[in-house]
């Protein structure tokens, strides 16, 4: 049936994860900052201190998780499509955890900051478990490059159609002002998410999943003796192995930085914009559809971009968003702070360029998954592997940005002027403005221009011009 609509099943089965994450990861990164600094009134030492928590676990779980994933015999770790099925409903509940207070919390609380950690921690532990295992799914359905990019295409609608779910939370919430009505949307949110993740979980395939297990496998920990097998050795050695290409290297160091502009929008946008554009410039309503813009736009972005990444391939595509990066900035840096709706348009168009390019990044850890692969002449890839080392020194980013963000504007007196509506000292207030317009302009300048240096030696440059590198099982 799906094939008669000119559906292929397998991008289907794959993007149906994209749409159930796209839906909750959205929502969380945008609004838990807002909701744990303004509602809950967690104190900086507390926001800090789950943070740091974050970021140790956050960068930990994942070479953890891809290891258990390519080296365990049990079939819910091993099997790509059962990580999916099983990690859904928890992934799901997850998400929950943040939007439901564990009691009425007075300023600096000791339990929002406990309610923080656990929140973050399972939250991004329960999506580490389900997206590393669709990451994996993306390099072993199929090594062709024009499949992936299928997969890319299907996802990048499925993330179009799961990102508007900011859109109608921002419109039915009023930015998170109606909290009962945030709380019952986060509730269908999960269910659905839930559900579209099940579906990946019933229907998906890697190519290795009925595949016996051999002497120098990943699965049985790429080593002649199966008595290895889950050797803390043997996962240093693989580790090592990834570690030293070069090309990983380069991408990691790049995708850092990647990671530490989009938690720089998600997280802060929402509260810049209060700050920045006054409310008789632009309403809530149109602040919404902005943010909502913000996270669909970016998909609309790659699926218009398809002849550019069939052409060009995605290293230029990728390098060339660094340049407009910079060059946005340093005109909008030029222009000053009081262009309200070239500032509204500038902060949307960064949010979807960053997003945009780094929803191309599973195309260059696929190709060095393929070079490891051939490299060292594995049977079967170290898929979670590589995208679980990339993580323990990405993830980091996440936490480091709203950590030093809020430092930075806590020191112009963020912590008492949360409120831009309220009476306050408007000197105080225009120094704390002119800290945000700066970081909203310098922030993306220099990560842009660091970005590009780092990227540009990066090898890997005409898989889009190559036919499949081995043969598919």
């Amino acid at each position: 049936m799906i094939r008669r609509l000119g559906i292929n099943p397998a991008a289907l089965a794959y993007a149906m994860t994209t749409l159930g994450s796209g839906m909750i990861n959205n929502i969380f990164s945008f609004y838990y900052v807002k909701l744990f600094l303004n509602k809950y009134q967690i104190s900086e030492g507390a926001f800090h201190q789950s943070q740091v928590v974050y970021m140790v676990w956050n960068a930990v779980n994942d070479p953890l998780f891809g290891y258990l994933q390519d080296t365990s015999k049990v079939p819910c770790c091993s099997q790509r499509r059962l990580s999916i099925l099983y990690g859904a409903p928890l992934y799901s509940l997850a998400f929950l955890l943040a939007w439901f207070p564990w009691r009425f919390y007075t300023p600096g609380d000791w339990l929002s900051g406990l309610h923080l950690t656990v929140a973050l921690c399972a939250f991004d532990g329960m999506l580490t478990f389900v997206l590393l295992a669709q990451c994996a799914l993306f390099a072993e359905i199929s090594n062709h490059h024009q499949n992936r990019l299928r997969l890319i295409k299907y996802s990048q609608v499925a993330s179009l159609v799961g990102s508007s779910s900011i859109l109608f939370c921002g419109v039915l919430s009023k930015n998170m002002e109606d909290f009962p009505a945030f709380q019952a949307f986060s509730v269908l949110t999960a269910v659905l998410s839930c559900g579209c993740m099940l579906y990946t979980g019933f229907h998906s395939e890697s190519r290795f999943d009925n595949k016996a297990p051999e002497a120098d496998t990943p699965r049985s920990v790429d080593c002649a003796s199966s008595q290895a097998a889950g050797s803390v050795s043997m996962m240093w050695k693989l580790t090592w192995q990834i570690l030293t290409n070069r090309d990983f290297q380069l991408f990691v160091l790049m995708n850092f930085f990647q990671v530490f502009m989009l938690a720089f929008f998600n997280n802060f946008t929402l509260i810049l914009t209060e700050h920045l554009i006054p409310p008789d410039v632009l309403s809530s309503l149109a602040k919404s559809v902005m943010y909502g813009a913000g996270f669909i736009c970016p998909q609309l972005l790659v699926l218009v971009s398809q002849g550019l990444l069939q052409d060009l391939g995605y290293y230029k595509v990728i390098l060339f968003t660094f340049y407009v990066e910079v060059g946005m900035a340093i005109l909008m840096l030029t222009l000053g702070p009081h262009h309200y709706y070239v500032l509204a348009i500038f902060l949307t168009t960064n949010m979807v360029l960053v997003q945009a390019a780094f929803c191309l990044f599973n195309l260059p850890l696929a190709d060095i998954i393929d070079t490891d692969m051939q490299k060292h002449k594995r049977s079967s890839p170290l898929s979670s592997m590589v995208f679980g080392t990339n993580a323990l020194f990405t993830k980091p980013a996440q936490s480091l940005a709203p950590m030093i963000v809020l430092n930075i504007l806590n020191q112009y007196g963020y912590e008492q002027l949360k409120d831009p509506g309220q009476n306050t000292n408007p000197s105080a207030l225009e120094g704390l403005h002119s800290a945000m317009f700066y970081l909203v302009c310098l922030v993306p300048m220099f990560v842009a221009a660091l970005q590009a240096l780092a990227w540009r030696p990066f090898s890997i440059r005409n898989s889009h011009t190559l036919d499949a590198k081995y043969v598919d099982c």
